[in-house]
This record gives C-alpha cells, sequence and structure tokens, in this order.
C-alpha cells in the first residue's frame, strides 16, 4: 500500500476528525496534528514530574505520620502520572531518557511573580517554578492548583487522541482525591483563629498564580487545539469554570477570594 502524502493524510484525519473518530495511531496523524499533541502532552508530563519534585520536601516536613505517608503517596501518585504520559510520548517518537537528562525539574525561581513567563526550557506549567515554602504554601498549591490542573485536563478525556484519553479517567480519580486532601485542609486552617490568617495569605499567593496558568482568552493556538479535537473549550472558559468552584469553596469556609488580573503579553 503506497505511502500517503501529507496531504492526503490532512484529508483523511480531517474526515475522521469530523466523524467524531479517534485517532489511536501515530501513523494516522500529520506533522500539525503530532506537533500540537506532543507539546500538550509534554506539558502535562513535565509539570506532573515538577509538581512531584517540589512536593518530596514535605514528606520529610509533614506535622505528622499520617501526612507524611499521604504527601508521600501524593508524590508517587504524581510520578506516575509522570511515567504514564512520558511512556505515550515515546510512542510518538520522543527520546524521553534524552529529554530527562537535559532538564532540571527541581528547578525553582526566587521571583515573587512571573506572571505567565517561563523560567526554562522545560515544558511544565509555570506554576511549577514556584517554591512551596511553607506547610500553607503547600495545602493552599494542593487546593488551588490540583484542581486548577483538573479544569485544565478535563478535555484529554475526550479529546481525539484515544490513547491520551484512555489514561487520564485512572489519573483524574488521584488527582480528585489530592483535590479532597487539599480541602479538608483549608477547611481546617480557616476554621481555626490560629491558622485563618496565614491560610488567607496562602490563598492570595496561589490564587491568582494558578489563574495565570489557563492561557490567553480566544488565543490562535487555543482554536488550532479545538479544531484538531485536543481540547474542547477556549482558555477563559475553563479559567472561569475553575474561578467559580473556588468562589464555593471560599464561601463554604469563609475565606476572602483574591483579585486578579489578566497578564497583558502585548
Amino acid at each position: 500500500m503506497a505511502k500517503l502524502t501529507e496531504r492526503q493524510k490532512e484529508e483523511v484525519l480531517g474526515e475522521k476528525l469530523a466523524k467524531g473518530e479517534p485517532v489511536v495511531s501515530a501513523e494516522e496523524m500529520t506533522e500539525e496534528y503530532r506537533h500540537h499533541l506532543t507539546h500538550l502532552m509534554m506539558m502535562q508530563a513535565d509539570s506532573e514530574l515538577a509538581g512531584a519534585f517540589g512536593y518530596v520536601p514535605w514528606i520529610m516536613k509533614s506535622p505528622s505520620i499520617q501526612e507524611t505517608y499521604t504527601v508521600s503517596q501524593i508524590v508517587k501518585d504524581e510520578v506516575r502520572h509522570g511515567h504514564v504520559m512520558y511512556r505515550l510520548l515515546e510512542q510518538l517518537g520522543v527520546d524521553v531518557q534524552k529529554y530527562y537528562e537535559s532538564h532540571n525539574f527541581s528547578l525553582r525561581v526566587e521571583a515573587a511573580d512571573i506572571g505567565t513567563e517561563r523560567a526554562a526550557d522545560d515544558k511544565r506549567v509555570n506554576i511549577f517554578y514556584y517554591p512551596i515554602e511553607s506547610w500553607y504554601d503547600f495545602i493552599m498549591f494542593n487546593f488551588c492548583m490540583d484542581r486548577g490542573a483538573g479544569h485544565q485536563l478535563e478535555d484529554a478525556k475526550t479529546c481525539s487522541y484515544k490513547p491520551w484519553a484512555d489514561v487520564m479517567e485512572c489519573i483524574f480519580k488521584e488527582e480528585a482525591m489530592h483535590m479532597a486532601h487539599g480541602d479538608w485542609w483549608v477547611k481546617k486552617l480557616a476554621r481555626d483563629p490560629k491558622t485563618r490568617t496565614e491560610a488567607q495569605e496562602a490563598l492570595e499567593r496561589w490564587y491568582p498564580r494558578t489563574m495565570n496558568i489557563f492561557g490567553r482568552p480566544n488565543s490562535s493556538k487555543n482554536r488550532t487545539y479545538r479544531r484538531l479535537g485536543l481540547k474542547a473549550r477556549d482558555n477563559d472558559e475553563v479559567r472561569q469554570a475553575f474561578a467559580a468552584e473556588i468562589r464555593q469553596k471560599c464561601g463554604e469556609f469563609d475565606l476572602r477570594v483574591p483579585e486578579w488580573q489578566a497578564v497583558d503579553k502585548h
């Protein structure tokens, strides 16, 4: 059977996506599809791994033996999620070992606010460049970013690339447990007069940083992702879903939702 030209691949892939049929192998992909799919999956893989590395010190700094166990389990889950994603990337031709050796996933920045900028050439979401400097930071990162990641990656569960969609169900179940851990602790810290102020201050740090992860509204890149079936919603639609859930949780816990202003990159 003759090998399809790139133009023919575009036609076949376009028909498949129009019918809502999944892509199951690299051979079906156009170069455009492979490029954008690889980018999105690399962002998830790098973020899972960098997030796990950021949590590691809190295995030792946890306030109880129960929390030592819980944090170690969260770290294990995040490393497993990264490993699953890197295995998918290997199927797309990524030299994962070479990539792993050439990047520092423990890198953290000292700046108080980097907005939407990147600090290195890995693909992690930029919130994972910030250090976690206190138990309040750990909990509020857990509360905000795990929830933000859930909203951001929800479209992957129904994306056009079936191998990615297939692994997301299990990943989401584990992320839901991480969010429940953050919710329990935020409720506890917010309702105790001795810890309420620190909890609010941590929310002031991590909520705006999380709001910055979703990307610009109606971006051309996001429109391409939606055309290829790799995402289903606009960036700002996802951001507003996250913000609405945080407002609900803060209402329950009697915390003040911090102000957030979009960063203008132009």
